[in-house]
């Protein structure tokens, strides 16, 4: 379950990224940039917000974009902050490319090796809690009540249109251009407004 709040951000997600995307390897044109849907996962401990966008650019581009919302900075992790965030309910919120972040890594691992989906959203208004339809469905491809241990620390580097993402145990490949093919064993899938399923991410031994 992925509790959210009703809330105001400044600045907003689409304006945090507007100054990092087009510092990124893979982005293509960041001209009109449009959320087309986006997916949660849950944090076991309910301390991280975990999020992937799915922008589309003029150009046609769809963009993955996951992304970790945290109270306090993450030690080691500057190099995968966005920014940050005035929260009108929770404060100010660090936000970091999920790939940098170890709790992103472990949900979205723990999604594709155990055939796993996007977590429920309910919208806390003023005490009542309203479910909200996500904007995106995943599935992983793997079988429910497989062990997924918890990943601790994570190394990441871009192969094209991919951050691979290298942990204790594989190396999870994001899909950042939608679209690109991977070679992986397991993988995520989603579909949105009316497009997909598309590969997102997937899981290789290392």
């Amino acid at each position: 379950m992925a509790l959210i709040h009703k809330a105001t951000l400044n600045p907003t997600k689409l304006q945090l990224l507007a100054s990092w995307l087009p510092r990124q390897t893979w982005v293509t044109d960041v001209t009109d940039l449009e959320q087309v849907g986006a997916y949660r996962f849950d944090d076991p401990a309910g301390v991280v917000g975990i999020e992937a966008l799915l922008l589309q650019s003029r150009d046609g581009s769809v963009f993955h974009v996951p992304l970790t919302y945290r109270g306090a900075p993450l030690v080691g992790a500057e190099e995968f902050l966005i920014g940050t965030t005035e929260h009108s309910v929770l404060g100010t919120r660090w936000v970091y490319d999920g790939c940098g972040d170890p709790v992103w890594a472990t949900a979205l691992a723990t999604a594709v090796l155990t055939g796993g989906t996007q977590a429920e959203e309910l919208v806390d208004m003023e005490g009542r809690l309203q479910p909200r339809a996500a904007t995106a469905e995943v599935r992983g491809s793997g079988n429910q009540g497989t062990p997924v241990a918890e990943v601790e620390a994570v190394n990441c580097r871009e192969e094209g249109s991919t951050t691979v993402v290298r942990t204790e145990q594989f190396d999870l490949v994001v899909v950042r251009v939608i679209g690109t093919e991977v070679a992986v064993q397991q993988t995520l899938t989603g579909s949105w407004a009316q497009h997909g399923p598309a590969v997102l991410a997937g899981v290789r031994p290392i």
